[in-house]
């Protein structure tokens, strides 16, 4: 049974003072809960948050990984670097990513392929535009995501992953999408999983939704079968409203 898994990613936002506020606002609303829980944050902010939550089970994710050791790659951080803080989780292909920062499928799946040979557990981002929803192409697009990004991962590894699916053609275009359209779409991602590999490795993957989670919306979402959980944007950046999603 997939646990419910709840990830906030904080973007570019909050300076180290605000992300120490956050952290002791955040672990006195915090209780013992089923629902897995963790901040991406700036790599600024992976340490001290950390530690932080040392003692706590919330984990700490890194928002992207440079796919080599080391070398001269100037403002790129290695998935060593991330391992030596002790990182649990880090975002790879985020819509932004690829939309400001020419991120590729190519680039992608070398980034999972460094990650898999280490402990940290990617969350892998996957989603169309709105050219592509309106034009129908919304499966293509996201299924040839999927099958370009896990080219060459074994089963074992793709276990272990997290995909969030994010509807790029409802952020900040004033359309949303229904928990309706949101569950058909993740279960269509597993669906190309199972492809790929088996049934038994689909079910296995945790598949979250990226699309504009709110407290005011959180239940019904989750109550969705193939959604797992959700990578929230701006509600997670205020304690309270992170913790009423985690409480969905």
């Amino acid at each position: 049974m997939r646990i419910p898994f709840i990830a906030g990613n904080w973007k570019m936002h909050k300076t180290a003072a605000e992300a120490r506020a956050f952290a002791e606002e955040f672990k006195a609303l915090y209780k013992d809960t089923d629902v897995k829980t963790a901040i991406c944050a700036p790599f600024v902010h992976l340490a001290l948050l950390k530690e932080a939550f040392a003692g706590t089970d919330i984990k700490v994710g890194a928002q992207n990984a440079h796919f080599e050791d080391q070398g001269a790659f100037t403002g790129e951080i290695s998935v060593k670097m991330l391992e030596d803080i002790g990182v649990d989780y880090c975002i790879i292909g985020h819509s932004e990513r690829r939309q400001y920062f020419a991120e590729t499928d190519e680039t992608v799946n070398k980034k999972l392929k460094k990650l898999f040979e280490g402990p940290i557990v990617p969350i892998l981002c996957v989603g169309e535009v709105l050219e592509e929803r309106d034009a129908g192409r919304e499966k293509e697009v996201v299924g040839g995501q999927i099958r370009a990004d896990l080219a060459g991962l074994s089963a074992d590894d793709v276990r272990k992953l997290v995909v969030a699916y994010e509807p790029v053609w409802a952020i900040g275009t004033g359309r949303t999408a229904t928990p309706e359209q949101a569950n058909e779409m993740c279960g269509y991602i597993r669906e190309v999983i199972s492809e790929l590999y088996d049934d038994d490795v689909a079910c296995d993957v945790t598949i979250q939704y990226g699309g504009s989670m709110k407290p005011a919306n959180a239940t019904e979402l989750m109550a969705m079968e193939e959604i797992d959980g959700g990578l929230i944007g701006g509600s997670s950046l205020k304690a309270d409203e992170f913790m009423q999603i985690i409480d969905f």
